[in-house]
């Protein structure tokens, strides 16, 4: 029996599962993963103007985890993570370098691609999954970048003086000549394709003409991530004379602590608020990051017509899930890198066989808890080293008892703490943030000193590691940021 799993979001298990056997009578998995999108979606609510009815149909089949988080808000540690089911604090990894390579604890865990391989299933992918030249090193038959953050106008598009990949606007003229296009189309090809000799198992377990191996098939599209570019047709959704910027504060930073800002601002290389108000260019970065969005819910849409006319429709999990958040000018800034909401939360969707259809859950999930819940869905042997927590009792019940809260951190020492209504955020000085996100879900008002709050603030403060490894790497926007934040904490004293 041919089955696939689609890692895009964790199942929404709504039925008893029977056990499954081994890997070779498994069912498949198909991961979809996005750069760089936060909560802007239909199904999240996130920008009411904002057009996925691809990504809306996914959440339809299975269960849409509205409150989960990265482990760190930044590409290479939150993929790190999520690949190896280890915290930041744990593995050393907190900024965009180093590999992997250069984390003794790290090595020691099998990632996710390669237990799937030695549990007998046929392992492919092309995109972005894990961060950089990683793909290559560590996805068993990666089929490439297809171009990466590719293709680049002559001139950039803004007037943004900053990193060439700090653009945004109209290009290219078709959606054939963007990489994630191209990715979508690799990955519906490899959906429709019939199964030879070598791709199957014996009972043995050898290659040969016995039952067909299950595919586990990981797309990763770039799109979102900057540049934010897309063909005019994506940009014509969402006309600037009738758009909505995000909803914002004046002063909102005022109670957010001193090295709260300097944290998120120091060293980075994000247009600031400023930059953006002087030059008007915050509602074409809005309309460029929804264009770009609604550009990559259409290559999901094409994954998932392939899947409805393959042979895997009935036996495949979909996992879909973003790296991290992005702020559009909330708290005063844009980009990523942050602790608050806009920063860490990312969409979680999880349908497949058995699984629940068109539910929402609440409670605080991560993303690495995505590999463990991969690993009981398919009925393979748990890894004890994982620092994840199955989903499954969620994908049966999405209301059902969770003790776990979401844990993310930028650099140690920082971390923000998300229960069911709360979030906590302590820096490396000692100062805070809590919010009740009941009464105040955009995190306007910090009510850490507020005596009201005292036993709720504690139980989160107790969810902070104190095992903290060192920071591994060198020369990344979030070393120079914590190196700076850190010398005006010695240079206050």
């Amino acid at each position: 029996m041919k089955h696939l799993v689609i890692v895009s979001i964790l199942f929404s298990l709504g039925l008893m599962m029977a056990p499954l056997a081994r890997a070779s009578e498994g069912p498949n998995v198909l991961l979809i993963a996005v750069d760089d999108m936060n909560d802007w979606i239909g199904c999240m609510g996130g920008h009411p103007q904002a057009k996925t009815p691809n990504m809306d149909r996914l959440a339809a089949r299975g269960v849409l985890f509205n409150n989960a988080h990265c482990q760190s808000p930044v590409c290479n540690p939150s993929r790190a993570s999520m690949m190896t089911s280890l915290y930041p604090s744990t593995t050393g990894i907190y900024f965009l370098s180093p590999g992997l390579s250069e984390s003794p604890v790290a090595k020691k865990n099998t990632l996710m691609p390669k237990r799937f391989q030695d549990d007998g299933y046929r392992v492919m992918g092309a995109g972005k999954l894990f961060h950089g030249n990683q793909n290559r090193k560590y996805l068993p038959n990666w089929a490439g970048s297809f171009g990466s953050f590719g293709p680049f106008p002559e001139k950039k598009i803004s007037n943004f003086p900053g990193h060439k990949l700090w653009d945004w606007g109209v290009f290219p003229e078709k959606d054939e000549m963007m990489p994630d296009y191209k990715i979508a189309q690799w990955g519906a090809q490899q959906l429709a394709k019939k199964q030879d000799p070598s791709t199957t198992s014996t009972s043995s377990g050898q290659a040969g003409s016995g039952e067909p191996k299950p595919l586990f098939l990981a797309t990763g599209f770039y799109t979102p991530h900057v540049p934010q570019y897309a063909p005019q047709k994506w940009f014509d959704l969402y006309p600037l004379e009738t758009l909505q910027l995000p909803k914002v504060v004046a002063n909102d930073l005022k109670d957010v602590p001193e090295y709260g800002v300097n944290i998120t601002r120091l060293k980075h290389v994000a247009p600031t608020m400023e930059w953006v108000e002087k030059n008007s260019q915050w509602k074409p970065l809005v309309q460029s990051y929804l264009a770009c969005i609604s550009f990559t819910d259409h290559q999901i849409g094409t994954l998932l017509d392939a899947l409805d006319n393959s042979p895997y429709k009935e036996n495949t999990y979909v996992v879909l899930y973003t790296d991290h958040g992005f702020h559009q000018g909330e708290k005063e800034r844009f980009a990523k890198r942050s602790l608050w909401e806009d920063g860490t939360r990312t969409p979680m969707i999880i349908a497949g066989p058995g699984i629940v259809k068109g539910k929402v859950c609440s409670k605080p999930t991560q993303l690495l808890d995505i590999y463990p819940t991969l690993l009981e869905l398919t009925g393979l042997k748990p890894d004890p080293m994982l620092e994840g927590n199955s989903l499954v009792p969620l994908l049966k019940n999405p209301k059902a008892d969770w003790p776990h809260m979401a844990r993310t951190s930028f650099g140690p020492g920082n971390y923000s703490i998300v229960s069911e209504h709360y979030r906590y955020i302590h820096y490396n000085d000692g100062s805070e943030e809590f919010y009740d996100r009941t009464k105040d879900r955009h995190e306007w008002s910090n009510v850490a000193k507020n005596p009201e709050y005292a036993k709720v603030v504690k139980k989160h403060r107790a969810q902070i590691p104190q095992e903290r490894h060192e920071i591994l790497g060198t020369r990344s926007t979030g070393h120079s940021s914590f190196k700076a934040s850190e010398l005006k904490v010695k240079l206050a004293k």
